[in-house]
């Protein structure tokens, strides 16, 4: 299979059918795809809307979650799941637009280096709040400055990558904010590409500006030292004689 579009969700019970419905149109001309929900422990009426998306999509696939782990895991559990060679993740509040999925498809395509491992979103224009942009340009920079990953927007839920590349990458919770750095780390190129961003027009976010800070600090030291701690040796295989 070409490709699975991963979209991990808690909460989002709102959202479920309409994001569906945009998700399908997008991969109309894309090739075979799936598309695989990862329920991470919802209490609310999402697993009854997925229920009703199974019975209108035949392509989605639903894994579930007992409780909540958060959307690295969550991500991770469909990214084993998944049957597609490439996969395209996207937030499930709706903010990201499934229409960017063949235009990242299309850079990948476009790209003359054969290790391009993963297209990530740029959000250019945040439809956010003032602090959860003012605060995400601040951790960016930061970020880019400290890892050198040359990516402006890591936040960015919409990204492609190549299946086999995540699985080789080091799981840890929030690893997600990391994805260019770690794909680096790993020997493969990213590029980045500019992408819709939309406001929440359903639904409450799970997410704070001040509950991320301190973890992502901790998050961001752990890279680094995993990025100092990489070999990558130039193989060759001697000849016979």
């Amino acid at each position: 299979m070409h490709l699975s579009v991963v979209i991990p969700v808690r909460n989002e019970a709102e959202n479920i059918l309409p994001l569906l419905a945009e998700i399908q149109a997008a991969l109309a001309g894309v090739g075979e795809s799936e598309v695989v929900y990862v329920d991470d422990g919802s209490s609310d009426a999402t697993p009854q809307r997925l229920a009703e998306a199974m019975r209108l999509y035949p392509n989605l696939r639903v894994l579930r979650h007992a409780a909540s782990c958060g959307q690295s895991t969550a991500l991770l559990t469909g990214v084993r799941a998944a049957r597609g060679e490439w996969i395209a993740t996207l937030d499930g509040d709706g903010q990201n637009d499934p229409a960017d999925i063949p235009k990242l498809l299309a850079a990948r395509d476009a790209a003359t280096r054969a290790d391009l491992q993963l297209i990530a979103g740029f959000r250019t224009k945040r439809k956010d709040s003032w602090l959860k942009r003012i605060s995400s340009r601040v951790a960016n920079s930061v970020r880019s400055s400290l890892l050198g990953d040359a990516t402006p927007d890591t936040g960015c839920g919409l990204k492609l990558v190549a299946r086999e590349t995540y699985l080789r990458l080091p799981y840890f919770d929030h690893m997600h904010r990391f994805l260019p750095a770690l794909v680096q780390r790993a020997g493969g190129t990213t590029v980045s590409v500019e992408v819709n961003h939309r406001p929440r027009a359903r639904g409450v976010s799970n997410y704070g500006v001040f509950d991320r800070l301190w973890v992502g600090i901790v998050d961001l030291v752990g890279v680094m030292w995993l990025q100092r701690r990489a070999k990558r040796p130039q193989v060759s295989e001697q000849e016979r004689r």
